[in-house]
């Protein structure tokens, strides 16, 4: 069928614009509720969508509790336990841009349902299984699971907030850190009453399988439109916010594996107290994620980006030059502050280019921030190798004052077609 929209709302429709109109023409098999129908997705769907991402987050954090359990069943070496872990990243990084191609054809709901579930199913294997290569299928299972969720939340977010006309993209971001926050606590609430892994998980996956039926009913059945293939090499705006991506999830990374290191080593904190590196730069980024709608409406996409990259760049300083670890500590949190809001408004950008559509455009720049993620941490560790962590971090610094710098032509670059007309 064909509906006929007026230019003025052409931008949130699709941002494709020709003459005076925009001619949309629905799929056969597209609902009624859907984006082309004319009824856009609204305040049941924003709450869907904020209760999937708080899933990925929880169910993410679940595994990570469980990694020195699985560590000592199998008797892994480190070695052996890193080529491991890198089968999740490889099982995500797999399925990723699949994801955007069945998100587009058969809509989100039915995708987020499939991968939340088998993220869910995974779980308690990887908490009893022994066997090395099970294992490492598993992880493969669970990072395809993780994956999928990821792309097709992330186009479910776009839609929503696209139509609702407003930034919320922060605050859906807010929602996987605060379910990270809930599943790493909820997983050691139940482990330290002396719950065994396979029982904690058990419980970790009823929630997350309640919380999917839950939302499956304000789920969108329908994905964003793929004009274009299903699969392409991401090109000019689309690999530039990727680009970026990387370098956001790169830092995320570097806090994550290399901040106790750096707070022991340099800064001479006590092991036992090395985690609140992390904790402090997982706070503030929560809590900067939770308010950031509010604040990208108030300072715009450029300003976020442009201030959060000096700010995250001025964190990693501060842990150098700063003596002692209480310092140290406060550089870490300025680092979340400052990468807290800038990766959603990169994906909210996402949804306002055309140079690619959305179902390619999305697996493509979170697949590249997954390369940042996996890649990072040895990258790090390569450059404290021939030089110094300090080095590293300095490196660091410098991409982050990048992608500060980035925040104009990104914007201009991000611009619907309509704006630029």
């Amino acid at each position: 069928m064909l509906c006929l929209v007026s230019r003025e709302n052409a931008d949130a429709r699709s941002g494709m614009v020709d003459g005076a109109l925009l001619v949309i023409r629905a799929p056969r098999d597209k609902p009624a509720t859907s984006a082309a129908s004319g009824v856009l997705p609204a305040g049941a769907e924003q709450r869907a969508t904020r209760l999937v991402f708080f899933i990925a987050g929880f169910g993410s954090a679940a595994w990570a509790a469980l990694v020195p359990f699985a560590r000592a069943r199998a008797g892994l070496s480190d070695g052996t336990l890193g080529l491991l872990l890198l089968c999740l990243g490889i099982g995500s990084i797999v399925t990723m841009p699949l994801s955007g191609a069945l998100a587009a054809r058969f809509g989100c709901r039915r995708v987020i349902i499939a991968a939340g579930t088998a993220a869910a199913i995974a779980l308690p294997l990887l908490a009893s299984i022994s066997s090395r290569a099970a294992l490492a299928v598993t992880l493969m299972l669970f990072g395809a699971g993780i994956g999928g969720l990821d792309v097709a939340m992330n186009i479910q977010a776009i839609i929503v907030e696209r139509a609702s006309e407003r930034a919320m993209m922060s605050g859906f971001h807010g929602l996987f850190s605060l379910g990270g926050i809930a599943g790493a606590g909820g997983m050691a609430l139940l482990l330290g009453r002396g719950a065994s892994p396979l029982q904690a998980t058990c419980c970790v996956s009823l929630g997350m399988l309640a919380a999917l039926a839950a939302s499956a009913a304000h789920l969108l059945p329908y994905g964003a439109r793929a004009d274009g293939p299903a699969f392409a090499i991401p090109h000019g705006i689309v690999l530039f916010i990727g680009l970026l991506c990387f370098v956001l999830f790169l830092a995320e990374g570097a806090v994550l594996d290399w901040s106790a290191v750096f707070l022991t080593a340099v800064r001479h904190m006590a092991r036992s107290y090395a985690g609140l590196g992390y904790a402090a730069f997982a706070a503030t980024m929560t809590a900067g994620r939770l308010s950031g709608d509010r604040i990208v409406d108030a300072l715009g996409p450029r300003r976020v980006v442009l201030a959060g990259g000096l700010c995250a760049a001025a964190g990693f300083v501060l842990t150098l030059v700063a003596g002692g670890w209480p310092m140290a500590l406060l550089g870490f949190a300025l680092v979340g502050v400052g990468c807290a809001n800038i990766v959603p408004v990169l994906f909210s950008a996402v949804g306002r280019q055309s140079v690619m559509p959305e179902p390619v455009a999305v697996p493509a720049i979170t697949t590249l921030g997954y390369a940042g993620i996996l890649a990072g941490p040895a990258g790090i560790g390569l450059i404290a190798h021939l030089s110094s962590l300090q080095v590293a971090f300095m490196v660091l610094a410098a991409m982050l004052v990048g992608v500060s710098l980035s925040s104009r032509l990104l914007e201009t670059a991000a611009q619907p077609i309509a704006n630029r007309l």
